[in-house]
């Protein structure tokens, strides 16, 4: 038992001041608006100064800290950072009490908060708000992640942050966690909620009206902290350009941001369906897949199981190369190659072999090394990017990706819980692609293939977006430009407007070519303001343009006297937003009188995930220091030195997915997917080869596969068919896994129609299938469309 006189106790036994954790949270559309309260109390004979280190969405916008001590609310200010720690240092020596909430210099998804000066017998509760947008997945649910779990962050030497000091580690494996967590939220939009989804037990979804537009739901009791709390939000009819005009706050100054109106567009682009049909064959592959100790298990056997795939569905004429990466990086081929049979084989051999045993999260060589490579001409350059997440210089990574955005485009998929939506989120934000979190049960390829399809649609260029307003208003854009269009994808712009119209409309036009064919979309909207936004749209608004500033002062270097980072700090106090530059501060003078005695401190710690016999022991690294958040060692987090704690491997709940090594019906292993084993055997061209083990992948035997074949008939030819007929019977539910390269396979049949007699095939389809019969029924219909479309034929 973890209890005794002094309440909460850590795995080390000492005293947690935090007893619960509560978050409501309001979605309204596609915004959310979180609010978490902190509840400590202080049990023992001392005062205390407790420190939470905590994770939250790297695109949050922090806009509410106070502190509530028996009847008495303190509300934070936001202050330029170093101030602010200063007046809380100076607080805590007068015997005040105070409290700070700052973002870690290393990462905008770590927070830091220090409860200073509790009295003993004293509890006092601490509240939070912060705002964010929901990105729309594939299947068009929105997406919502409260970070419940953070797992430790790798520091690599001489890449700043730490500087190499030994930083504290604050976290428990997460059955350990001694506080709870209770959460509710409530959803409204105009169109009806049709379901809410989570990975975490819910109580029953409650429509609040008839016309189901307003619902609530809860998370079910006894929340273990094993994973972040992810909800999926459906709406009907949903996902439809519009517009929200937010009136600026008559408290505030026209013509500043938070005093005049700011205009959210919510653009959803759709492409012309002739351009789409094209899918674009050329192009340099470079995968980047995260080794460290931290991807043991379920999730590298998946990663390996998704390469496998990918290679499978890479066009022939494409350029690729396969990078891996842990505390050193590895490469299969010195540089890019051609994709051919030989070549793809080579890189599968290698992928068979990949473990998660490279030691750290070091990922910023293997990036430096991948961008010093030339560019091949014809062959834009994708970089796909696998990885947990868990790395300390998240800053510095999403830089060197922006500095070299013109160059690449950059895909990233955070893999568990606990990745960092800072990283993973920043990669493809600055690198003009598009980000995927696999969690929990979720499969990795029909993620990961969705990114293929849009790496695989000709390039957006010439983005431009044309305001058309009334005279006397005028436009300042908030968001950086937009550098990348997905068909069906959403893109934000806020945008600050100024000025007086009596004119009602405004219009706004996004301009683009796509592959050659110059396009645009417009969407008219109300300047009248929306009601009961509060001042949403300016929280968001503001952290977009903070998060710009930010980037330009670190390419920057601090140069011109920090004029940037000035704008930053002025525009953080102006909108009471959180950036890395300040923080909030709240002192409680009281009645003036100093609390008495030592002060005693308490880390507050946070759930982790481990694997292994047990806990995890202190471990020197040879590689580099641990960063807990990433937090530098000049933090009131990280004060005195203490062992650094190794990276810790993750517990895989989810049963393993089998390694794709070559077919042999008498190896000795578990059997392997099905589906994953017909995979293996297709060839680069997009065929397969009618052999022994093309029937034991069916499940057949070599007779009952090849007696029905005509005996002119090519038996490639005859092959392909066979499977691409089982992948319709037998793995409709896995499509997004195995389209692209169907779509491959019926290319090569194509090309083959030259032959008079591979028309054969359609005539003898309905005794070809005999021993599909039972499976494969219902979609006998499909499999003789399927033929009519491989050979242009008619019956």
């Amino acid at each position: 038992m973890m209890m005794n006189c002094c309440g909460l106790l850590t795995a080390n036994k000492e005293p947690v001041p935090l007893k619960s954790v509560e978050v409501e949270l309001e979605v309204r559309a596609h915004v959310a608006t979180v609010v978490s309260t902190l509840n400590y109390e202080n049990k023992e004979d001392k005062p205390l100064e407790a420190v939470f280190v905590f994770p939250l969405p790297g695109d949050a916008a922090v806009c509410h800290f106070s502190a509530k001590i028996g009847q008495t609310e303190i509300v934070a200010e936001v202050k330029e950072k170093q101030k602010a720690r200063e007046e809380y240092d100076d607080a805590l020596s007068s015997g005040q009490q105070a409290f700070l909430l700052e973002e870690s210099d290393q990462s905008p998804d770590i927070f830091s908060l220090s409860v200073g000066s509790l009295r003993p017998g004293e509890s006092a509760s601490i509240r939070l708000e912060y705002v964010t947008e929901l990105a729309v997945q594939a299947d068009e649910g929105l997406r919502f992640c409260l970070p419940a779990v953070l797992n430790p962050r790798y520091q690599p030497q001489g890449s700043g942050g730490s500087g190499g000091s030994n930083v504290q580690m604050t976290s428990v494996p997460a059955s350990l966690v001694p506080y709870s967590l209770s959460f509710s939220a409530r959803v409204s939009s105009p169109r009806p909620v049709s379901k809410v989804e989570s990975n975490c037990p819910l109580d029953a979804l409650q429509y609040l009206n008839t016309e189901q537009t307003q619902a609530t739901v809860k998370l079910a009791a006894g929340h273990k902290f094993d994973r972040d709390v992810e909800l999926l939000i459906y709406y009907k009819d949903a996902h439809q350009p519009t517009a929200v005009v937010e009136a600026g706050q008559a408290s505030a100054k026209p013509g500043t941001l938070m005093g005049d109106p700011v205009v959210m567009l919510s653009l959803y682009p759709e492409f012309p369906q002739a351009v789409m049909s094209s899918v674009t064959s050329c192009g340099e592959f470079v995968f980047l897949l995260d080794r460290s100790g931290s991807m043991d298990g379920a999730r590298i056997k998946s990663a390996r199981d998704t390469l496998l795939l990918l290679l499978k569905s890479l066009p022939m004429g494409c350029y690729f190369n396969i990078y891996s990466f842990g505390s050193s990086y590895e490469h299969i081929f010195p540089k890019s190659v051609e994709y051919s049979q030989k070549t793809m084989e080579e890189a599968l051999k290698k992928v068979e072999e990949m473990d998660a045993n490279l030691g750290g999260t070091e990922i910023l060589m293997p990036l430096k090394h991948i961008y010093s490579q030339p560019c091949i001409p014809s062959q834009p350059r994708q970089l796909f990017v696998f990885t947990d997440g868990e790395v300390g210089n998240t800053k510095e990574v999403i830089n060197l990706v922006k500095k070299n955005s013109g160059s690449h485009r950059c895909f990233s998929f955070g893999i568990g819980e606990g990745a960092s939506s800072a990283l993973i989120n920043g990669l493809a934000k600055e690198g003009g692609g598009h980000a995927q979190f696999i969690t929990g049960t979720d499969r990795m390829q029909p993620k990961v293939m969705q990114s293929l399809r849009f790496a695989l649609q000709p390039a957006v260029v010439d983005i431009s977006v044309k305001w058309d307003l009334p005279k006397g208003v005028s436009v300042t854009a908030l968001s950086p430009p937009i550098t990348a269009l997905f068909q069906g994808q959403r893109s934000l712009v806020y945008a600050q407007l100024t000025g007086k119209s009596l004119a009602a409309e405004g219009c706004v036009t996004v301009k683009y070519s796509l592959a050659g064919h110059p396009t645009q979309n417009q969407l008219h909207f109300s300047l009248k303001p929306a009601e009961d936004t509060g001042i949403t749209v300016h929280r968001l608004g503001a952290r977009s343009l903070i998060r710009s500033l930010e980037m330009e002062e670190r390419e920057r270097g601090g140069e011109r006297d920090g004029e940037v980072k000035k704008k930053v700090v002025e525009l953080s106090v102006q909108s009471g937003v959180s950036s890395a530059f300040t923080a909030f501060i709240a002192v409680n003078k009281g009645n003036g009188e100093a609390i008495q005695g030592p002060l005693v401190r308490r880390n507050v710690p946070t759930p982790r995930l481990w694997g292994g016999c047990g806990p995890p022991q202190s471990i020197k690294m040879m590689q580099g220091p641990m960063v807990f958040g990433g937090m530098q060692s000049n933090m009131r987090m990280a004060r005195g030195a203490c062992a650094p704690v190794a990276k810790q491997r993750m517990m895989c709940d989810s049963p393993p997915m089998f390694q794709c090594n070559s077919i042999s019906i008498e190896h000795k292993q578990p059997p392997r997917d099905p589906l994953l084993q017909l995979v293996s055997l297709q060839k680069a061209s997009g065929c397969w080869v009618l052999d022994p083990a093309l029937a034991a992948a069916l499940g057949k035997t070599s007779e009952e596969v090849e007696k029905p074949k005509p005996a002119l008939v090519n038996q490639e030819v005859w092959a392909t068919i066979v499977a691409l007929i089982w992948l319709h019977g037998f793995k409709m539910d896995a499509q997004e896994e195995w389209e692209l390269l169907a779509m491959k396979a019926v290319s090569w049949l194509r090309a083959q129609n030259g032959n008079n007699q591979n028309h054969k095939c359609l005539s003898v389809v309905f005794n070809s299938v005999c021993w599909l019969k039972s499976a494969v029924c219902s979609h006998l219909l499909c499999c003789t469309h399927l033929f009519y479309v491989f050979f242009q034929l008619h019956v």
